[in-house]
């Protein structure tokens, strides 16, 4: 006689399992809309995509042109909404031509994060032994380093392109998406369905990446939101310690640096992309804010 299989113990690649995965994921979207933090966070992030989007045919100007007669007042005027910088260029401009790398290295930065944390951790996690204590102490090594050393040392070397940025950027989270799956894995690898898994004959591969990856991603989606919004922080650190996207493109920490020194005469040079980098930052925390408690919900 055979035994009913409880919901929780279904096989993530079943059918049944399929279908509910569908359910929850509407009835998440439903939820998350309700979520007042999630919704101004996504408000916030889209209004920059958007923007980013079409900068080309909203910008006033083109990003590195010089408007010499506005070097005699740089302050917002009715030619620059937002000003100029010491070179005459309209920062509102260089502000959304500006946001265009932010938000192709952040999110790629944290996908690549993700994807190579979450494949050490899940063999970390499954594996343990040899392969546990091998990939924890490789993580704990990059971690022990200071960020901003490494990343100054490595850029320096190869050059602050944007695929560089990304590349730093992912080495130094990995480690730390790493050590969250590697928890979550050691978890869920004692449940029934990776067992039952185990007993059909499938390959630790399609364990890890179907069984257990699925049923974690929740903690690693809302910790990727997070690291999103550190990226935006730390390129624009980058900008202002000069070795983040070459120059003249625009980029908000760079913004900041050309201005360092004038602040104290005029001040809108640095608060606008400070301005920006702060509201895109808030987006995503807003929104791994909502996406936490609809997770807390379930």
């Amino acid at each position: 006689m055979s035994t009913p299989v409880a919901a929780g113990t279904l096989s993530a690649s079943s059918p049944a399992a399929s279908r509910v995965r569908a359910r929850r994921w509407r009835r998440r979207l439903s939820a998350l809309g309700e979520s007042a933090p999630a919704t101004v966070g996504i408000v916030i992030v889209l209004s920059w995509v958007g923007l980013a989007l079409v900068a080309p045919l909203i910008a006033p100007y083109p990003p590195n042109a010089n408007d010499m007669t506005a070097l005699a007042n740089t302050t917002p005027s009715k030619a620059h909404w937002l000003g100029t910088d010491q070179l005459g260029r309209d920062l509102l401009s260089r502000i959304l031509w500006g946001a265009r790398p932010v938000l192709v290295i952040a999110p790629l930065a944290v996908l690549g994060a993700a994807a190579l944390g979450s494949l050490l951790g899940l063999a970390a996690g499954y594996y343990g032994r040899w392969v546990d204590l091998t990939i924890t102490r490789a993580c704990d090594i990059v971690l022990s380093f200071p960020v901003i050393i490494l990343y100054m040392i490595i850029l320096a070397h190869f050059g602050s392109s944007a695929w560089n940025i990304i590349g730093v950027l992912t080495l130094t989270k990995a480690p730390i998406i790493a050590r969250i799956v590697r928890g979550m894995t050691l978890d869920l690898r004692e449940r029934e369905y990776v067992a039952a898994a185990k007993m059909r004959g499938e390959s630790a591969l399609y364990i890890m990446l179907v069984e257990i990856l699925p049923n974690a991603r929740g903690p690693l989606v809302v910790d990727m939101c997070l690291r999103t919004g550190y990226n935006v922080i730390i390129i624009g650190a980058l900008g202002f310690l000069g070795i983040g996207l070459p120059p003249p493109d625009p980029d908000w920490g760079g913004m900041v640096k050309d201005t360092y020194g004038l602040m104290m005469v005029w001040p809108h040079m640095a608060l606008f992309p400070c301005a920006a980098i702060s509201s895109l930052v808030v987006g995503f925390n807003l929104l791994a804010v909502g996406l936490r408690e609809l997770g807390l919900r379930d």
